[in-house]
């Protein structure tokens, strides 16, 4: 049986966990085997989750082992131990370290244990990492939401880093959680609005289209809109008129009209300019960045709630996962980045004549002579 305690944080409910017991196996182990400490050197107090048994291994590792003939017949390091880690966990007793030591199935397996308590310690470090950046991507209050969230999308890849070194990826299954569904992080409202606007002053100033290749229609809220966006681009690669009519006309052989808005409707949409297309591209390409972080996270965060991912699958699942954010920030890099200066076209100089034999001519009379 488990050992149990009258104190709250020593009872949890609902049911603990398997991980829970895998603490109190590794802890049971190193109670009564205490030298077997050196065969876990990779943990830390922080990688227990339970606050009780974190004080306990803080405390197993503070003190100095003791003689194995004397720690068979005496109790007073264990109640060094009880004594050190009560000053963090007061609930602690000598009946739950008797209790973990009985619950404890063979001493010889504590780095087995050890390994699994680590794994479910990155499986917490990863999911609070996910859970800042989605929080991160959806606070509308901070003044630079853009680079803010980029700093915790660095710091989740640090982690995912670092769960990689501990837990080397292998050829295995992909991550089989079902990824939950896009959400909505901002005012629709206002991100149509600047769709319509990009549409409308792209039509007007055709010109600057070709500057916008970075955009993507997967950055567009509307299937309308991102389908606009496509005829606008078609029509200025094949260097044709674009005007509003045009762009109405492409949409019609693209079948953007036949559950879509009225003729006169789409060309009121592309009538209303206001700014430069850069600027209404850019502000796009950041919301779909904020969102594509938003998502990042939630799918990351999927992950470590199925504990049926293992910790090599974590990985996989969360380098794939902001893969596609890495490339969001790349067409971001790449929008906001001053266009390097036109270099002076090269001057083609024709070479000298490389050096050869003389060439002998065979004088006029000579050749009559023969």
């Amino acid at each position: 049986m488990p050992p149990t305690s009258d104190e709250d944080e020593l009872d949890p409910t609902p049911p603990p966990p398997p991980v829970h017991h895998v603490e109190q196996a590794l802890l049971g182990a190193l109670l009564l085997e205490p030298e077997r400490l050196h065969d876990v050197p990779g943990i830390s107090p922080d990688a227990f989750a339970h606050h009780a048994h974190s004080a306990l291994f803080a405390a197993i590792h503070s003190l100095p082992a003791p003689d194995s003939a004397q720690h068979a017949t005496s109790t007073v390091w264990l109640d060094a131990v009880l004594a050190t880690a009560r000053e963090q966990a007061r609930g602690l007793t000598p009946s739950y370290l008797h209790g973990l030591i009985q619950v404890c199935p063979w001493p010889r397996h504590a780095p087995a244990y050890a390994r699994v308590v680590e794994a479910e310690h990155s499986r917490r470090l990863l999911r609070a990492a996910a859970q800042r950046l989605t929080h991160t991507a959806r606070d509308t209050s901070h003044p630079h939401p853009v680079p803010t969230t980029l700093a915790a999308a660095d710091a989740l890849a640090s982690v995912v880093d670092d769960i990689a070194a501990k837990f080397p990826p292998h050829s295995g299954p992909l991550p089989r959680t079902t990824a939950p569904p896009p959400a909505a992080l901002h005012d629709a409202e206002e991100a149509v609005d600047e769709e319509r606007l990009l549409l409308a002053t792209a039509t007007a100033h055709p010109g600057d289209v070709e500057h916008i290749r970075w955009l993507s229609t997967d950055d567009f809220t509307q299937p309308l809109h991102a389908g606009l966006w496509q005829c606008l681009n078609a029509l200025t690669r094949r260097s044709a008129p674009v005007d509003p009519v045009t762009v109405l006309w492409e949409a019609q052989q693209r079948g953007l009209l036949t559950s879509g808005p009225e003729p006169r409707e789409l060309l009121d949409l592309l009538a209303g300019t206001a700014g430069s297309p850069e600027h209404w591209g850019e502000r796009i390409l950041q919301r779909a960045l904020l969102t594509t972080a938003h998502h990042t996270g939630r799918r990351i965060e999927a992950f470590t709630d199925d504990p049926a991912t293992m910790p090599y699958q974590l990985v996989i699942g969360s380098r794939r996962a902001l893969a596609d954010l890495s490339a969001t920030r790349t067409r971001l890099q790449h929008a906001t980045s001053p266009e390097p200066a036109t270099r002076p076209a090269r001057t083609r100089t024709t070479a000298a004549p490389r050096a050869g034999p003389p060439r002998v001519t065979t004088p006029p009379a000579a050749r009559i002579a023969r």
